[in-house]
């Protein structure tokens, strides 16, 4: 009875330790966050919008090509990995990556607080053609592959 019960306490702590044991080789996306739109908008679209709508849709546009756009060259889409492109995972290569990942995330941070506290004074025809330029942009991403060359 003893033997069983030790045994079951054993197996219990293993199994513990096994789920919640920290993954020293987690590898971490080049692109990580928020990287696509819901929606696309036509001008009349966001001519019938108000100006706090507006300002929502501007910030997450942001957000996306803050994402994106600086890792073009490596990916277009999450999920890629270093390894999956080839690249040595090296623990100085794993820093540079986070120390990227993390300065993407503090220049967002403070854009947003910047634009909270600014962008309000925009003009909304301004915050139209921001918005619609913005989208072109991530539209265009689609086509990224048709530029390069094998």
């Amino acid at each position: 009875m003893k033997t069983k019960s030790t045994l079951c306490i054993a197996i219990f702590f293993l199994m513990a330790s096994i789920t919640f044991a920290q993954k020293k080789n987690k590898e971490i996306t080049i692109i990580d966050g928020k990287v696509n739109i819901s929606k696309y908008h036509s001008f009349a679209q966001l001519d019938k919008m108000s100006k706090g709508e507006l300002l929502k849709l501007y910030s997450e546009r942001i957000q996306v090509i803050v994402n994106i756009l600086p890792n073009i060259a490596f990916a277009t889409k999450p999920g890629v990995t270093m390894a999956s492109l080839g690249i040595p995972e090296t623990k100085e290569n794993k820093k540079a990556l986070e120390i990227n990942r993390d300065a993407s995330v503090e220049y967002f941070d403070s854009t947003v607080e910047f634009q909270k506290k600014i962008l309000p004074y925009s003009d909304t025809r301004d915050l139209i053609a921001a918005i619609l330029f913005y989208e072109e942009t991530l539209k265009s991403l689609h086509t990224y592959n048709d530029f390069k060359t094998d």
